[in-house]
């Protein structure tokens, strides 16, 4: 069988390792623990265990509100901007 992904929009922030994105993405991620370690790598808590997202990758917030991390090519052919 195959399966088609159902259209759906997300909200995601781009984790540039800049100050300012830190505090964008910590306001994003409000009620996941992270934190970042001294290489400036993101840890995102997750029931699964931390997932690690390094600058340049995308933070996803799902539909059931989950955050988690996607590698910039895997974002690019997956999403494309939605014009609010």
């Amino acid at each position: 069988m195959k399966y088609r992904k159902k259209p759906v929009v997300i909200e995601a922030v781009r984790y540039t390792g800049t100050e300012e994105s830190m505090v964008e993405t910590w306001h994003f991620c409000e009620g996941t623990r992270i934190h970042v370690d001294v290489d400036g790598i993101l840890v995102i808590e997750t029931l699964e265990g931390p997932h690690i997202a390094r600058v340049g990758d995308y933070i996803i917030k799902g539909v059931a509100g989950e955050i988690y991390p996607c590698k910039p090519e895997i974002f690019e052919q997956t999403y494309e901007k939605v014009e609010e």
